[in-house]
């Protein structure tokens, strides 16, 4: 392995920049995409809440019904558990995501009079709440600085070198000391984008890759 096939901290935003250029001719995420449509924090919030464990397409289609009968904290507890859960089926957990939605909402509303605080820590206090979702709530609903570590984004980074983790929350605190503050808001829409599409768990396409130049395919052992 030469320095030339490493992605350190001296040239990630070279590797960044080419993942931008690239991530132009594909669809962001579902949850980012509904962002920029919605730009609400507590939607962000609830339809990243939907998204765990449930693909894009289903998840889009549950937040459009869940949203068209209740938009906010106020609306949600109208609800009844049982409505909600037929509003967000099939995704993944349902039942206990309306037990979520409905508990999170009457919280917020008990407690910081409907409004989604813009602090990780408060985030991190709602019961079903970790750290990727109150992260990505911080990017997407208040466009503030943070480190949203999904699989694909751990998967990313300890295959480019960049990061040496076992798990997502060890790669987060990585990633906080060690990526400049400048990448954090696009970091996560990039590697999902591209983990998803490119970078695969399993015979990755580094044929197509437009960062292989510089990537050691850490743990790679079939490619296409």
């Amino acid at each position: 392995m030469t320095t030339e096939s490493m992605i350190t901290a001296r040239n990630i935003g070279t590797a960044l920049k080419l993942l931008k250029k690239w991530s132009s001719s594909h669809d962001l995420p579902n949850v980012s995409q509904f962002a920029q449509a919605h730009p609400s924090p507590y939607k962000v919030l609830i339809s990243t809440i939907l998204s765990l464990r449930t693909k894009d397409a289903v998840t889009a289609e549950a937040s459009a019904r869940l949203f068209a009968a209740a938009e906010t904290p106020e609306q949600m507890i109208l609800l009844n558990k049982s409505r909600i859960a037929k509003l967000i089926y099939p995704a993944g957990f349902y039942k206990t995501k309306s037990e979520t939605i409905l508990r999170i909402s009457r919280e917020l509303i008990e407690r910081y009079d409907g409004i989604v605080p813009d602090d990780i820590d408060r985030l991190l206090e709602f019961k079903g709440v970790g750290r990727k979702t109150a992260n990505l709530v911080l990017i997407l609903g208040f466009r503030k600085p943070a480190m949203c570590v999904d699989t694909h984004v751990h998967r990313v980074s300890n295959r480019w070198g960049f990061v040496t983790s076992r798990f997502p929350d060890e790669s987060e605190m990585i990633l906080r000391e060690k990526l400049p503050v400048r990448y954090w808001l696009d970091y996560n829409d990039l590697l999902v984008t591209f983990g998803q599409h490119v970078c695969k768990p399993v015979s990755p396409l580094c044929s197509a890759c437009p960062v292989s130049g510089l990537c050691p395919k850490n743990g790679v052992t079939r490619s296409r």
